[in-house]
């Protein structure tokens, strides 16, 4: 399959890019990495009028690592977020999630900021900014303005982008003291979508946890599980010890079924592999513990 015919822009400055996307409106659609946007153009389920490729706007290709968290242009590839030690250091679940996306070829070309922008709930990332709480900033001609992970992913391949809007940047926030994180999925193979994955964040306190859980392929948006106050059943570094937890997280999940799966089969997943991502962030949590003693 080949794309429909398109007009081809390829803007030097952020200014004339938001210039592009200002005249041709809905018409048009973003080039960065193009790792999820080219095969949806091939296989013509997207037939824009315009390609406004960004890939001279090299001011956007910047991980910056602050006291509150990590901020990430929208040129930076999944590669550099994924090797960048500051922010792996602030917030380790962007490493522990890069890690899984696709293959070495696709994290050197395509950009975490795609991603969020292309809404895939079946990728990593989505599910990253959406248990971290954290939001993407979009540019255009009308000015600026932050949507949170809550109110971005609108449905499959379905963002809070607007028409002649750029997403510029997404802030992913740090993690706070004392926390511990994990990221685990199962696939088919190696680098292919996940049939599910689980982000999980874990801050205990002296009698309990409080538990934030992500997942991937779960539904049409991202799904995020917040756990106020769970208490493992067992020694915490033991998955058998948070499985009414991950019970009590999968409650409202409604996964559907498809080639890959049984919508019953991703719930069990979904069961399992929350069981053991809480055990290995409570891990991790009481490790940086260890460290900073």
């Amino acid at each position: 399959m080949k794309p429909s015919p398109f007009t081809y822009h390829r803007p030097e400055t952020l200014d004339e890019a938001l210039s592009v996307l200002a005249e041709v409106g809905g018409d048009g659609k973003v080039l960065a990495g193009g790792q999820s946007l080219l095969p949806v153009l091939s296989m013509r389920l997207a037939a824009p009028a315009h390609l406004v490729d960004v890939n001279r706007l090299t001011d956007l290709a910047y991980v910056r690592t602050e006291p509150d968290g990590v901020r990430v242009g929208a040129l930076a590839r999944h590669a550099a977020v994924e090797r960048d030690e500051h922010a792996a250091a602030a917030q380790p679940l962007l490493r522990q999630a890069l890690r899984l996306v696709a293959h070495p070829t696709i994290r050197n070309r395509g950009t975490t900021v795609g991603s969020l922008a292309h809404s895939d709930p079946a990728v990593e990332m989505t599910a990253v900014l959406a248990v971290l709480g954290g939001r993407v900033t979009l540019d255009s001609r009308a000015g600026r303005r932050e949507v949170d992970a809550a109110d971005f992913f609108l449905g499959p391949l379905e963002s809070a982008v607007g028409a002649g809007e750029l997403a510029v940047e997404a802030f992913f926030p740090a993690a706070p003291p004392g926390s511990g994180t994990a990221f685990l999925e199962v696939a088919r193979r190696h680098g292919d979508y996940a049939v599910c994955g689980v982000a999980a964040v874990v801050t205990p306190s002296p009698d309990s946890v409080e538990a934030r859980v992500g997942y991937v392929s779960m539904g049409p948006t991202p799904a995020v599980a917040l756990l106020a106050d769970v208490r493992p059943s067992g020694p915490p570094a033991d998955p058998a010890s948070w499985t009414e937890a991950a019970a009590v997280a999968t409650g409202d999940l409604e996964p559907e079924a498809d080639i890959h799966a049984t919508a019953d089969y991703r719930l069990h997943l979904a069961r399992v592999l929350t069981a053991r991502a809480l055990a290995a962030a409570w891990s991790a949590s009481a490790a940086s513990g260890t460290e900073a003693a």
